[in-house]
């Protein structure tokens, strides 16, 4: 950010001032919180320690759980700490922080469940030259490219905004569109192409993963075994939604115009795109995955074994 700007700091008023309300928004995002790092922690530590889990599903899996672990600790421990310590203010290199790195890591998680999706469409659809095309060197390249991609388009342009109107934003962290409604710099529609060139990958991203994934579909109804197809639809179905969630969520934030007075639906948005998926990934991941719910019971079966010797 510009340090031109009048601004020191910022006031993030989302949620009520009231006390009561406060500590009970301290109770649920704390749960919410402790439960995405537990989950998502689980699912990096059984897959590291199973030698039978070492495949590139897996291995995109850790990197998804990484990920979650990542963009979440972006926003909600800053969100507790202000419910504990009952204040609202965040700096603004604070805020500046949570701008960029919500949008690395929540870009790269998109990136991530692009090149996933089509793990998926090899897998089934081509399983044959699957262990060819999806070799180690492949899988750590793709991963590693997921995580990069949009370092340079956030390092770039890291929101060189000045601010000389009100501080207030109605959110629970720093979110772009609320900064831009504040800002009066000119580099405001440089922000605004930065957005909307992110918003083109968006699509592209999702318009492959729908492609993808129609293929896979096609695929499976030609499938005459239904525990094949119920299989892989257990797999694949659950990947869609959350991607669905995502972009669906995260496009109405940033597309709706910003009101001027707070608003349930923008919180609600904000809240599904951001806290939801890190959240929800490790329930559906693991449900629906029997190799790691094996995995789970046969650590969970040996620390009860060393434990009672």
């Amino acid at each position: 950010m510009s340090n031109q700007s009048t601004v020191t700091e910022f006031l993030l008023l989302g949620f009520s001032d009231a006390r009561e309300l406060q500590i009970f928004h301290l109770m649920v995002f704390l749960g919410i919180y402790l439960a995405a790092m537990t989950g998502n922690f689980l699912i990096i530590v059984v897959i590291a320690v199973s030698n039978h889990l070492h495949t590139p599903m897996h291995f995109f899996l850790i990197n998804l759980s990484s990920l979650d672990l990542s963009t979440i600790s972006v926003t909600l421990p800053k969100s507790v700490a202000h419910f504990l310590l009952n204040t609202t203010a965040i700096s603004y290199s604070g805020c500046a922080a949570q701008v960029f790195f919500f949008h690395v890591f929540g870009a790269a998680d998109l990136a991530l469940l692009t090149v996933m999706a089509y793990d998926h469409y090899i897998a089934i659809c081509k399983p044959l030259y699957y262990k060819t095309i999806m070799k180690g060197t492949t899988s750590i390249h793709t991963a590693a490219s997921a995580w990069l991609s949009c370092v340079p388009l956030r390092t770039g342009n890291s929101l060189h905004l000045s601010f000389c109107k009100s501080i207030i934003l109605d959110q629970f962290f720093c979110e772009v569109p609320w900064l831009l409604k504040l800002s009066c710099s000119d580099s405001y529609f440089s922000e605004v192409g930065v957005l909307a060139f992110s918003f083109l990958l968006v699509i592209i991203c999702f318009a492959f993963i729908s492609m993808s994934y129609i293929q896979i579909f096609t695929m499976l109804l030609r499938i005459p075994v239904k525990e094949k197809q119920r299989k892989a639809f257990s797999t694949c179905i659950p990947h869609l939604i959350v991607v669905s969630l995502f972009v669906s969520t995260g496009s109405f934030a940033y597309l709706k115009p910003v009101s001027n007075s707070p608003s349930a639906l923008d919180l609600t948005a904000s809240l599904l795109y951001s806290v939801l998926p890190p959240v929800i990934n490790p329930v559906i991941y693991t449900m629906r995955n029997n190799d790691i719910k094996a995995a789970m019971r046969k650590l969970t079966d040996q620390r009860l074994l060393c434990r009672n010797k």
